[in-house]
């Protein structure tokens, strides 16, 4: 980890971005004491809501068109009657 003075990380702070982005953490001090910590972010986790793992088991790829997919998607998705407030 670098540590680098505010006034020079505000000189630089393009070319500092670019050094975080490829995973360098930069500590910037204000007369010699460190007052922060430039790092790159944590990737957020994907996640899939629970239909859509439940469709995805449900549907292999290759054996249906991208229409009957979504059509499918489209049955499994919309809620029952009663639920939607029509009565039969």
């Amino acid at each position: 980890m670098q540590t680098i003075g505010a006034h020079e990380a505000k000189a630089h702070f393009s070319s500092l971005l670019d050094r975080v982005s490829k995973g360098e953490t930069i500590t910037i001090t204000r007369h010699g004491i460190p007052v922060a910590i430039l790092g790159p972010i944590a990737a957020p986790e994907a996640k899939l809501s629970h239909r859509a793992i439940v469709l995805r088991k449900r549907i292999k790829p290759g054996g249906m068109s991208v229409r009957q997919m979504v059509e499918e998607g489209r049955r499994f998705a919309s809620p029952p009657d009663s639920v939607a407030g029509r009565t039969a």
